[in-house]
């Protein structure tokens, strides 16, 4: 039987942990240390009715909105409202932007990786492990963004695959789970989906042919169900043979603008796949 100081102490502790937040804590750190921060993207939740997605006019980013910019081939240039910029498959060109605060990078083709970025860049992401032992893993928190990876592989140039030689890069921004599928070579078994988690925006290679087949890409996208869906690598496919293969349950969306801004509230109700002007 505890004694009253015992008993008095479970109560302290019980009124002390049920006044905490239950939201998610994201531990600062360095890619090396690979930090233990909490993933919103991996508790999969309920969605709501939510309006259309709005193009924007080139302000700031607001609060709780995240900025989508179509550069190149498979680099979007990611604003967030706290002012962190992430180039995805950065390949040394932005256009006339100052450096991102991440890039990230992968190997499958010189189009997807620089061995010379540029040094203003504070975090250089490669999705794959430089030292070759095992794969690479990222955990970071930078500003109001964090980055994750989950690694696949990528067929090699003499036979078969390289292991963990490609990563899917995962930012949680502003609630929004938003997945860059990089130079993906082949479907998503069970485990990847997992460590993916829910996410709300997915940016996919739709070549048809260097990365996987459309038919295998749209089922990966519909498997990862997310709400806004941005084709990137078209490599002079046409784009209609892509989206010939989702039916009623999916919209489609060509844009004048090569950018857009979205929030957890402007997400659309329907999947819907946003073709950015110049992809």
């Amino acid at each position: 039987m505890r004694s009253s100081g015992q008993a008095l102490a479970v109560i302290a502790i019980f009124l002390f942990t049920s006044g905490m937040s239950t939201r998610p804590l994201l531990v600062q750190g360095s890619v090396d240390e690979a930090p233990r921060a909490v993933s919103i993207c991996q508790a999969i939740a309920g969605r709501k009715n939510r309006p259309q997605a709005q193009p924007v006019n080139g302000e700031p980013v607001e609060r709780n909105h995240v900025r989508f910019t179509y550069v190149t081939h498979s680099t979007y240039f990611v604003e967030t409202a706290g002012g962190v910029t992430i180039a995805t498959d950065y390949n040394g060109y932005i256009g006339f932007r100052d450096p991102p605060t991440v890039a990230t990078m992968n190997k499958a083709h010189s189009s997807h990786w620089t061995a010379s970025p540029d040094p203003a860049i504070e975090y250089v992401l490669t999705g794959w492990n430089p030292e070759g032992d095992g794969p690479i893993k990222h955990s970071l928190v930078v500003g109001d963004a964090y980055v994750r990876n989950v690694t696949t592989d990528i067929r090699s140039v003499f036979s078969g695959f390289e292991k963990d030689g490609n990563s899917i890069f995962i930012f949680e921004v502003a609630g929004l789970c938003i997945g860059h599928l990089g130079h993906l070579h082949h479907e998503l078994d069970d485990s990847h989906i997992a460590a993916i988690g829910r996410l709300d925006v997915v940016m996919v290679p739709v070549d048809g042919g260097l990365t996987i087949g459309h038919e295998s890409m749209s089922g990966i996208v519909k498997r990862l169900r997310a709400s806004v869906i941005l084709p990137m690598h078209r490599r002079g496919s046409s784009i209609g043979s892509f989206l010939n293969l989702f039916g009623a349950d999916f919209a489609h969306e060509f844009r004048n603008s090569d950018n857009l801004t979205l929030s957890l509230r402007t997400l659309p109700d329907q999947p819907t796949i946003i073709v950015l002007n110049g992809v």
